[in-house]
């Protein structure tokens, strides 16, 4: 597969889930939230989580923004369901490694749908959208029970 083929299918990855969100709604029996702003662009990202035990029970966002911000919370709520603090934790880490590494960098195999944004990498600017779900998720997950 041509890296323009590879580009093209991440950013229908992309695209589906800016289009028809996975876990898009308030979240009945969430006990953590956060909620994150870009002041730049206007996009805004609140998280909420499940936690029980330590573990993500489940995970929905709501917001406004722009196709990255929303498929990265898109995509960021299906990976963190089931995970422990630590392991959210790392998923995180990589996710942000990954974007701040540089264009040409091979991307990770264990990202799942979030290997999409490889093309962010070359716009600086962009990042920031990518990232913005992280933000709100790093804070929701480190909350104190509402």
């Amino acid at each position: 597969m041509s890296r323009g083929e590879v580009e093209e299918l991440y950013q229908a990855v992309i695209l589906d889930h800016d289009r028809a969100p996975r876990n898009l709604g308030p979240l009945a029996g969430a006990t953590h939230a956060a909620t994150v702003d870009n002041p730049l662009c206007g996009d805004v990202v609140t998280i909420q989580l499940e936690l029980v035990d330590g573990v993500v029970r489940a995970a929905a966002f709501e917001g406004r923004g722009c196709a990255l911000s929303r498929a990265a919370a898109s995509i960021l709520t299906t990976q963190v369901a089931g995970l422990d603090a630590a392991a959210v934790a790392a998923r995180l880490a990589a996710y942000e490694a990954f974007i701040a590494s540089p264009p040409d960098a091979p991307v990770p195999a264990d990202l799942g749908d979030l290997a999409a944004f490889a093309g962010v990498r070359r716009f600086r600017s962009r990042r920031a959208c990518a990232l913005l779900a992280v933000r709100a998720l790093r804070a929701a997950s480190s909350t104190k029970p509402a």
